[in-house]
Protein backbone atom coordinates (compact mmCIF):
# COMPACT_ATOMS: atom_id res chain seq x y z
CA UNK A 1 0.00 0.00 0.00
CA UNK A 2 1.40 3.35 -1.05
CA UNK A 3 1.13 6.31 1.33
CA UNK A 4 -0.07 9.64 -0.12
CA UNK A 5 2.78 11.58 1.49
CA UNK A 6 2.13 15.17 0.34
CA UNK A 7 -1.35 15.67 1.88
CA UNK A 8 -0.18 14.14 5.16
CA UNK A 9 2.95 16.31 5.24
CA UNK A 10 0.77 19.38 4.65
CA UNK A 11 -1.43 18.38 7.60
CA UNK A 12 1.62 17.77 9.81
CA UNK A 13 2.87 21.28 9.04
CA UNK A 14 -0.52 22.92 9.51
CA UNK A 15 -1.84 21.28 12.70
CA UNK A 16 0.03 21.82 16.00
CA UNK A 17 2.43 19.05 17.08
CA UNK A 18 0.62 18.60 20.41
CA UNK A 19 -2.54 17.56 18.53
CA UNK A 20 -0.60 15.04 16.46
CA UNK A 21 1.04 13.64 19.59
CA UNK A 22 -2.40 13.17 21.22
CA UNK A 23 -3.77 11.39 18.14
CA UNK A 24 -0.69 9.16 17.75
CA UNK A 25 -0.66 8.26 21.47
CA UNK A 26 -4.35 7.35 21.37
CA UNK A 27 -3.94 5.32 18.16
CA UNK A 28 -0.89 3.46 19.50
CA UNK A 29 -2.67 2.59 22.74
CA UNK A 30 -5.60 1.20 20.75
CA UNK A 31 -3.41 -0.75 18.33
CA UNK A 32 -1.14 -2.18 21.03
CA UNK A 33 -4.03 -3.43 23.15
CA UNK A 34 -3.66 -7.17 23.70
CA UNK A 35 -0.27 -7.29 21.95
CA UNK A 36 2.94 -8.64 23.45
CA UNK A 37 4.55 -5.21 23.15
CA UNK A 38 1.90 -3.75 25.50
CA UNK A 39 3.15 -6.05 28.28
CA UNK A 40 6.74 -4.94 27.63
CA UNK A 41 6.05 -1.19 27.75
CA UNK A 42 6.35 -0.90 31.57
CA UNK A 43 10.11 -1.45 31.10
CA UNK A 44 10.11 2.05 29.59
CA UNK A 45 8.24 3.60 32.54
CA UNK A 46 8.72 7.38 32.64
CA UNK A 47 10.79 7.49 29.44
CA UNK A 48 10.17 10.25 26.94
CA UNK A 49 10.45 9.35 23.29
CA UNK A 50 10.49 11.98 20.56
CA UNK A 51 9.47 10.91 17.08
CA UNK A 52 10.89 13.42 14.64
CA UNK A 53 9.45 13.45 11.14
CA UNK A 54 12.28 15.07 9.19
CA UNK A 55 10.35 16.02 6.06
CA UNK A 56 7.43 17.65 7.89
CA UNK A 57 9.23 19.06 10.09
CA UNK A 58 7.32 17.79 13.11
CA UNK A 59 8.25 16.22 16.44
CA UNK A 60 5.82 14.02 18.37
CA UNK A 61 6.69 14.03 22.06
CA UNK A 62 5.50 10.89 23.85
CA UNK A 63 6.12 9.37 27.26
CA UNK A 64 5.44 5.92 28.65
CA UNK A 65 3.46 5.41 31.85
CA UNK A 66 2.79 1.78 32.73
CA UNK A 67 1.56 0.05 29.59
CA UNK A 68 0.22 3.29 28.09
CA UNK A 69 1.71 5.91 25.80
CA UNK A 70 0.83 9.54 26.49
CA UNK A 71 1.43 12.79 24.65
CA UNK A 72 4.05 14.82 26.47
CA UNK A 73 3.20 18.49 26.83
CA UNK A 74 6.61 19.58 28.15
CA UNK A 75 8.21 20.95 25.00
CA UNK A 76 11.43 22.11 26.67
CA UNK A 77 12.25 18.95 28.61
CA UNK A 78 14.87 16.58 27.26
CA UNK A 79 13.88 13.29 25.70
CA UNK A 80 15.42 9.94 26.57
CA UNK A 81 15.35 8.74 22.96
CA UNK A 82 14.79 10.47 19.64
CA UNK A 83 13.78 8.53 16.55
CA UNK A 84 14.29 10.52 13.36
CA UNK A 85 13.22 9.71 9.82
CA UNK A 86 11.00 10.60 6.89
CA UNK A 87 7.26 9.99 6.89
CA UNK A 88 7.64 7.40 4.12
CA UNK A 89 10.18 5.44 6.18
CA UNK A 90 7.96 5.52 9.28
CA UNK A 91 5.14 4.20 7.07
CA UNK A 92 7.38 1.33 5.89
CA UNK A 93 8.19 0.56 9.52
CA UNK A 94 4.53 0.66 10.59
CA UNK A 95 3.29 -1.50 7.71
CA UNK A 96 6.28 -3.86 7.95
CA UNK A 97 6.97 -3.43 4.23
CA UNK A 98 10.58 -3.00 5.22
CA UNK A 99 12.50 -4.62 8.06
CA UNK A 100 13.33 -2.28 10.99
CA UNK A 101 16.98 -3.37 10.92
CA UNK A 102 17.22 -2.38 7.26
CA UNK A 103 15.75 1.06 7.98
CA UNK A 104 18.09 1.66 10.93
CA UNK A 105 21.27 0.23 9.38
CA UNK A 106 20.71 2.18 6.17
CA UNK A 107 20.32 5.26 8.40
CA UNK A 108 16.91 6.06 6.96
CA UNK A 109 15.68 5.94 10.54
CA UNK A 110 18.01 6.95 13.33
CA UNK A 111 17.93 6.42 17.07
CA UNK A 112 19.77 8.70 19.45
CA UNK A 113 19.81 9.27 23.17
CA UNK A 114 20.09 6.83 26.06
CA UNK A 115 21.74 3.75 24.54
CA UNK A 116 19.98 1.16 26.70
CA UNK A 117 16.54 2.67 26.10
CA UNK A 118 17.19 3.11 22.36
CA UNK A 119 18.29 -0.52 22.04
CA UNK A 120 15.21 -1.70 23.95
CA UNK A 121 12.92 0.30 21.63
CA UNK A 122 14.70 -0.98 18.51
CA UNK A 123 14.33 -4.56 19.75
CA UNK A 124 10.63 -3.96 20.46
CA UNK A 125 10.12 -2.69 16.93
CA UNK A 126 12.12 -5.57 15.49
CA UNK A 127 10.10 -8.19 17.37
CA UNK A 128 6.73 -6.61 16.63
CA UNK A 129 4.33 -9.16 15.21
CA UNK A 130 0.81 -7.84 15.18
CA UNK A 131 -1.70 -10.46 16.30
CA UNK A 132 -5.03 -9.39 14.80
CA UNK A 133 -7.05 -12.05 16.61
CA UNK A 134 -5.73 -11.11 20.06
CA UNK A 135 -6.29 -7.44 19.24
CA UNK A 136 -9.88 -8.03 18.09
CA UNK A 137 -10.64 -10.09 21.21
CA UNK A 138 -9.18 -7.43 23.52
CA UNK A 139 -11.21 -4.70 21.77
CA UNK A 140 -14.50 -6.53 21.13
CA UNK A 141 -14.55 -9.36 23.65
CA UNK A 142 -14.08 -13.10 23.01
CA UNK A 143 -17.23 -13.88 21.02
CA UNK A 144 -17.29 -10.81 18.77
CA UNK A 145 -13.50 -10.78 18.38
CA UNK A 146 -13.35 -14.39 17.25
CA UNK A 147 -16.34 -13.86 14.93
CA UNK A 148 -14.70 -10.78 13.40
CA UNK A 149 -11.34 -12.48 12.79
CA UNK A 150 -13.15 -15.52 11.36
CA UNK A 151 -15.01 -13.32 8.88
CA UNK A 152 -11.81 -11.55 7.88
CA UNK A 153 -9.95 -14.83 7.50
CA UNK A 154 -12.75 -16.27 5.31
CA UNK A 155 -12.87 -13.10 3.22
CA UNK A 156 -9.09 -13.12 2.73
CA UNK A 157 -9.12 -16.84 1.86
CA UNK A 158 -11.70 -16.31 -0.86
CA UNK A 159 -9.20 -14.12 -2.67
CA UNK A 160 -11.83 -12.37 -4.69
CA UNK A 161 -14.44 -9.76 -4.23
CA UNK A 162 -17.64 -10.01 -6.19
CA UNK A 163 -17.69 -7.24 -8.74
CA UNK A 164 -20.62 -5.78 -10.61
CA UNK A 165 -20.47 -5.77 -14.36
CA UNK A 166 -20.98 -2.35 -15.90
CA UNK A 167 -24.21 -1.90 -17.81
Amino acid sequence: MRLPVQPILFGLRLIPEAVHAQVVAHALNRLLRGQTIERRLPELEGKRIDIEISDAPCTLRLRVAGSQIHACTKKGSACDVRIRGSLADYWKLATRTEDPDTLFFARRLSLEGDTETALYIKNLLDALEFDWQTHAISMLGPRAGLAMTGLIRNFAASGTVASRKPR
